[in-house]
């Protein structure tokens, strides 16, 4: 019998294809284009600075993940033809305020010192990093170099994910919504809106926002809410900006990709004016010769937050054989999930310690 994944965004496709790679029978359930899904409004990021300043355990995760990508990517290429652009030069986050820079490098300090060392940075001033990216402007004051970090096109991740899935025998059902669960130990039916039952030997719950009805049936807390990000991208320019960041990169195509705004307005994914305006002005104070440059598309999305922006992996406390998985970084953690997260959800030996991103710590 299958594994049912719900879900058929990175983080369940990167589960699929891992399980798959197990040698497991896999059903995706994905739903309706008009759901809210995190996996195409993200930025891209394989991102590590900066992550678990107050939970260093998140830091080790994080670069686990970013240290398997390399090949990872490799090997979706080999499978599917589809290069995904997956970059690892280092990233720079850059600021143009100088009390903002001090908190970082303080959070750097403090998070390298948990980690006995071993969390590479390097603080450059504004000379230092014209040096490095000539096109940074006056307003700059500095900014942090780590070679943890890197980037990806995501929507080419996600066809390579659906097309290695399949390649591998699983099936995707799309346009599927599920309406509820039936679960005893290692027996699952996952019901669909038109009546059809997909049975299986495993569930796991990865819907993003979608988990939460589905969620506490099977024994899950599933404490997530959305947060609303909106991103910006400019016409095709030339190359220039080698180092992607927190809020800007060019992608591999040459648009320029602006964002990183945070908005708790619940589920609405509607742009606004004013955040727009924020994040190009903060796009041309870093890059000022962004200002003659055309906006082509425009997008908010929504991420899923736990409470303290951490991931959380549970096992079912009601039935063998069902786990719940969220993150706001799929994309960074795609490579822990694919090649790591299948031996903790078959209850291996051999599966990652992840124990510190159960529920149980929201019971504290």
């Amino acid at each position: 019998m299958a594994i049912i994944i719900i879900g058929g965004g990175v983080v369940g496709l990167s589960v699929a294809y891992g399980l798959l790679k197990q040698g497991k029978d896999v059903v995706v359930l994905d739903g309706a284009d008009d759901d809210f899904r995190a996996s195409r409004g993200n930025f891209g990021l394989v991102w590590v600075q900066g992550k678990g300043e107050n939970a260093p355990h998140y830091a080790v995760w994080s670069r686990r993940s970013s240290e398997l990508w390399t090949d990872f990517a490799d090997d979706l290429l080999k499978e599917t033809g589809v290069d995904v652009s997956f970059s690892k030069i280092g990233g720079v986050d850059y600021f143009i305020d100088e009390v903002e820079l001090a908190e970082r490098i303080k959070s750097l300090n403090s998070l390298r010192d948990a980690l006995n060392d071993d969390y590479p940075f390097e603080v450059l001033d504004h000379d230092e990093l014209k040096k490095r990216v000539p096109e940074i402007g006056s307003k700059v004051v500095g900014g942090v170099y780590s070679p943890m970090d890197g980037h990806v096109n995501p929507l080419s991740l996600l066809r390579a994910l659906s097309i290695a899935v399949r390649n591998a025998g699983g099936t995707i059902m799309t346009g599927v919504r599920v309406v509820d669960t039936q679960a005893k130990d290692r027996d699952f039916s996952a019901v669909l809106a038109d009546g059809t039952r997909i049975v299986g030997e495993g569930l796991v719950l990865a819907a993003g926002l979608g988990a939460v009805g589905l969620g506490k049936k099977l024994g899950f807390q599933v404490p997530i809410r959305p947060q609303q990000g909106q991103v910006l991208i400019t016409e095709k320019l030339p190359f220039f900006l080698h180092y992607p960041s927190g809020t800007l990169r060019q992608v591999n195509e040459g648009g320029v990709q602006i964002g990183a705004s945070k908005a708790e307005i619940g589920l609405d994914d509607v742009e606004d004016i004013a955040t727009s305006a924020g994040l190009a002005q903060h796009a041309i104070d870093v890059f000022p010769h962004l200002g003659k440059a055309k906006l082509v598309r425009s997008w908010a999305a929504l991420r899923i937050m736990s409470p303290d922006g951490l991931p959380i992996y549970q096992r079912s406390p009601k039935v063998l054989g069902a786990a719940f998985m969220t993150c706001h970084s799929g994309i960074t953690l795609a490579a822990a999930h694919a090649r790591l997260m299948p031996d903790w959800i078959l209850e291996r030996n051999t599966a990652p310690d992840v124990s510190q991103f159960s529920e149980g710590r929201f019971r504290v």
